[in-house]
């Protein structure tokens, strides 16, 4: 397998706003609205370069979203920034109507999501984004894995034409991905070959999945974990040619197992190649107050629980 370590633990969401910054140096189109929340969006570097193509909107996040897509009208590339519950749940009809059925380039950038916004507790802590987002037609949704990872994907959406949903989140994670990459939206990274297991994982699950990875190696297991950074569109290619070689499945995700990246894999699956395939989710619950390690390991998205789901999807498929 291939081996991963890390010099430094940084958010994903300070990888958005390094991003936001080189994509507004490199493209004057490039313009940032935001709900009232500078600091948590990393905002504040774009400001000072570009104070005449930011908006504070306030806490009105709707009206947000209606400005963004009336800016794509004049050919402006909109960059809107609040809590992943905000982004989507609090504003899905403005979405679903001024911005996926009217196609319009905005770039939905949402921090916070998941367990690990820890004690601000279960009002704030989605669990339900991806799905929402994914079922939108025309809507790329990215969750992308680290620092890096975030703010290539960050330059790579101010690029793509079209509405994008970007999910990063609020604590440290290793830094492990190249600062150099080019991300490819729609392409999944192998992390590490294998041949008994295929693990898909995205966000803060990689990682994870790499640790479940050094583990089962450890125990003769040969993991093949992939991450996709890309869950809408997904790479089916990349998830059939895998399965093919490994013939179990897990998928790993900081998400309800209802509606993420396990199910599109497993409607994949299911029309193209059957297979025993295990959930390292939220199981359909909502989340609550706590630390983010506290709320990880109680719900299960770990590389323990990535280990024991491996093992019995591989004793699934005989």
């Amino acid at each position: 397998m291939t081996k991963y370590t890390y010099t430094d633990k940084k958010d994903t969401r300070s990888g958005f706003g390094a991003g936001l910054l080189e994509a507004g140096k490199r493209n004057d189109k490039v313009v940032a609205l935001c709900a009232d929340l500078i600091g948590s969006l990393k905002m504040q570097d774009f400001i000072n370069n570009f104070p005449e193509r930011f908006v504070q909107v306030g806490i009105a996040e709707a009206n947000m979203i209606g400005i963004a897509a009336g800016l794509t009208i004049g050919g402006h590339i909109p960059f809107t920034g609040t809590f992943a519950n905000f982004s989507t749940g609090r504003v899905y009809d403005q979405i679903r109507q001024s911005v996926a059925y009217s196609d319009k380039n905005v770039k939905i950038c949402a921090s916070h999501a998941g367990l690990t916004l820890g004690e601000d507790g279960a009002t704030h802590q989605i669990l339900e984004d991806i799905g929402l987002m994914k079922m939108l037609p025309g809507m790329t949704v990215i969750n992308p894995c680290d620092y890096n990872q975030t703010k290539a994907a960050t330059l790579a959406i101010a690029e793509h034409e079209g509405p994008v949903y970007l999910r990063f989140g609020r604590p440290v994670v290793p830094v492990f991905t190249p600062a150099d990459q080019n991300f490819d939206i729609g392409k999944a990274w192998m992390v590490s070959e294998g041949t008994d297991v295929s693990v898909f994982a995205t966000g803060h699950l990689v990682w994870e999945a790499i640790q479940a990875c050094e583990q089962l190696e450890a125990e003769g297991i040969s993991a093949e974990v992939i991450n996709i950074h890309t869950i809408k569109p997904l790479d089916a290619e990349a998830v059939l040619r895998s399965v093919a070689k490994t013939r179990c499945v897990v998928t790993a995700e900081e998400h309800n197992r209802l509606g993420g990246l396990g199910d599109s894999i497993a409607q994949l699956l299911a029309v193209n190649s059957p297979t025993p395939q295990e959930y390292v989710a939220v199981n359909d619950s909502f989340g609550e107050s706590g630390t983010p390690e506290q709320l990880m390991d109680k719900y299960g998205l770990n590389a323990k629980s990535i280990v024991a789901a491996a093992k019995k999807a591989i004793q699934r498929k005989g």
